[in-house]
């Protein structure tokens, strides 16, 4: 039997114990959205959205972008945002109570980045709402599957294994790999991506504490290669159900020659495939050519533009939406 949708915001806040599913990630705990807000962006305000059937709770972390405007609390870290759930197992019925309870807050809801909005987009249209899906990037993940390490890699382009057996065999990048923060490695990989070609960090601060926070968890993981003892590439990783994050990479442009990067990416690989016991690794969003040489998944990312009909003011923005989507077929 589906409960009645309840909205909650900080009054009553996301619970430790929710969980989304299928594998865990470091973006669906807690402790995350909770840094997030800390860090300045819950827009205009957090709201913990809660719906109940049964014994089942659904929660979906938003921030208000401004009255009646709802988004996912999310940034540019975040590698998706998906419901929580706590309690029994009427998932769908939780999720379309949550949805149906927003439509009494909210006019507009826009939830990016979203890795299958199936199931999320019909639960918001049996709640009533008018639901636009869009393609909206790319995410690059392996799948091991049964292979082990050297199957792997073995699978990989020969351009890029034949780069890594010649660099390494030059023996002129060394590397480090680290499973615990220290304040000394951090900066030198703060030091890294200055001097990269990378744009300027969008929150320092926040990164930090999320690579401590994460530290605490026991995910942490982070590789720095030196050249002359001079660093020039690091990168920051977590590991936690079976998956790898890649959160973070940076090298020096001037060292390009000796490869430290994709010796690296190599090192890091290895220690979280054998080590580890990852059976995926996920690099995030973002379309960039390289990540297809190191792995074996592509898939589309979503962005999820719900309106709701009993808002007036919902109904310029849905119909520019839906004739910008015609407009777009037919060309």
């Amino acid at each position: 039997m589906q409960g009645n949708g309840e909205h909650h915001a900080n009054d009553e806040r996301l619970p430790a114990t929710a969980r989304a599913a299928g594998f865990a990630s470091p973006f669906d705990r807690a402790e995350w959205f909770d840094l997030l807000t800390a860090h300045g962006f819950a827009g205009h305000g957090r709201i913990d959205a809660r719906g109940i059937a049964g014994t089942t709770n659904a929660w979906l972390p938003l921030r208000v972008e401004a009255p009646g405007d709802l988004a996912g609390l999310t940034n540019w870290y975040s590698f998706s945002i998906r419901p929580l759930f706590d309690g029994g197992d009427d998932r769908g019925g939780a999720l379309r109570a949550l949805f149906a309870d927003l439509r009494r807050q909210a006019a507009r809801l826009m939830l990016y980045p979203v890795v299958d909005p199936d199931a999320l987009a019909a639960a918001l249209r049996a709640a009533g709402w008018w639901v636009k899906t869009v393609p909206a990037g790319d995410r690059h993940w392996l799948d091991l599957g049964e292979m082990d390490h050297d199957a792997w890699w073995a699978s990989r382009p020969g351009a890029l294994r034949n780069t890594v057996q010649r660099k390494a065999k030059k023996g002129v990048v060394d590397i480090q790999l680290l499973t615990d923060f220290d304040p000394g490695s951090w900066a030198v990989y703060e030091q890294i991506y200055a001097a990269s070609w990378k744009p300027e960090e969008g929150d320092p601060a926040l990164l930090r504490a999320f690579a401590e926070m994460e530290n605490a968890r026991g995910t942490f993981r982070m590789g720095i290669a030196r050249i002359d003892g001079v660093p020039v590439a690091a990168q920051y990783w977590t590991v936690e159900d079976g998956t790898a994050f890649i959160h973070k990479l940076a090298h020096v442009e001037d060292s390009l020659k000796a490869s430290p990067g994709t010796l690296l990416s190599a090192a890091l690989f290895r220690h979280v495939i054998e080590v580890d016991g990852v059976k995926r690794i996920d690099f995030g969003t973002g379309n960039d050519g390289y990540k297809r040489d190191w792995m074996n998944r592509h898939d589309p990312l979503w962005r999820i533009e719900a309106f709701n009909p009993s808002r007036l003011a919902a109904w310029g923005p849905a119909l520019k939406a839906f004739l910008h989507s015609l407009f777009r077929k037919d060309s």
